[in-house]
């Protein structure tokens, strides 16, 4: 009796990773930007074989990623939401959301979050970012997906099993999108009210990216206009952002 006991304790005892995905689940709002912010302080981007052209094609490219990432989330928010913040800062599921793109992929939400990660690294073009950053916000986020994976399997039991086996954890199944998607209206004043903060904040931290990244080679003389530009587009994200937090608290926006 004893020694069933203990494996079943030893059973249930929560791994390392999903220990440290419940961690990270709690503080990931204060850890991942400080982080993020970090690398971007204490690392030094480099031009492309020293060209100002294949680094203005790099931040293109990176931008691209980031924005593509951004375009899902808008997707997976608009059509079904699912409670990703949890409740008092501890994983939290009320259903099993299998609708609409999480039809698709387990994960759509953080996929999109790990490409724009990954578009902020690319524009920013810094090897120790790369070689520091990339692990640590991938094994990030694989952590919390095994924290939340193993409250969903004990809440939902063999439905979580059956919904696992067939849809994929890390990418996205493209076939059969109409029909996850029939019947399901996009909700625009959702997708506004859940990610005006975190897309404002990823695009103005691209746009000052870019800034960073030319003053430091070139003065500002060496591309006024692009320069110029870059300042006016924050200028207007921070302005965007207000207005969709006045709409917000000022509840002339609601889902």
């Amino acid at each position: 009796m004893t020694s069933r006991a203990t494996a079943a304790g030893a059973e249930s005892a929560p791994s390392v990773l999903v220990r440290y995905g419940n961690f990270l689940f709690r503080y990931r709002d204060q850890i991942f930007p400080a982080v993020l912010l970090a690398l971007f302080v204490i690392t030094r981007p480099r031009w492309p074989g020293g060209s100002d052209v294949y680094d203005t094609a790099l931040d293109i490219a990176g931008f691209g990623i980031a924005l593509a990432g951004q375009l899902l989330r808008v997707a997976v928010v608009g059509y079904a939401y699912i409670i990703r913040g949890g409740k008092h800062k501890q994983v939290y599921a009320e259903e099993l959301v299998t609708r609409g793109f999480f039809n698709h992929s387990r994960n759509p939400l953080y996929i999109g979050n790990l490409l724009i990660l990954l578009g902020l690294l690319v524009i920013w073009n810094a090897p120790a970012a790369h070689l520091i950053g990339v692990p640590f916000f991938l094994i990030g986020y694989v952590a919390i997906v095994a924290a939340e994976e193993a409250f969903l399997r004990r809440k939902f039991g063999a439905a979580y099993d059956a919904y696992a086996a067939r849809v994929p954890r890390w990418w996205v199944r493209l076939g059969g999108f109409r029909e996850s998607m029939e019947g399901m209206v996009f909700n625009w004043r959702r997708v506004v009210l859940k990610e005006y903060g975190s897309a404002a904040y990823w695009v103005a931290g691209a746009f000052a990216l870019m800034l960073a990244d030319s003053l430091i080679y070139q003065p500002w003389d060496a591309h006024a206009r692009r320069n110029t530009l870059l300042v006016i587009g924050i200028a207007l994200v921070v302005a965007l952002w207000g207005w969709a937090r006045w709409l917000k608290k000022s509840k002339r926006l609601r889902e």
